[in-house]
């Protein structure tokens, strides 16, 4: 029922529907046409976006 989401990818390194471990690299960052590299990341629950700190550990 969840599903994470980013944009902005310079390369994909992982496919769709893929397994990944924590850690894993997913993608290289790019600009998709901005004047900066940027990411842009969410995780939905049952199609609604949730904030996504409560699922990323503490700094």
């Amino acid at each position: 029922d969840y599903l994470s989401a980013y944009a902005h990818n310079d390369t994909m390194l992982v496919r769709e529907q893929q397994d990944v471990k924590a850690g894993q690299k997913i993608a290289t960052m790019g600009s998709t046409g901005t004047s900066s590299t940027r990411l842009h990341f969410e995780i939905r629950y049952k199609g609604k976006s949730v904030n996504p700190l409560q699922y990323l550990p503490q700094r």
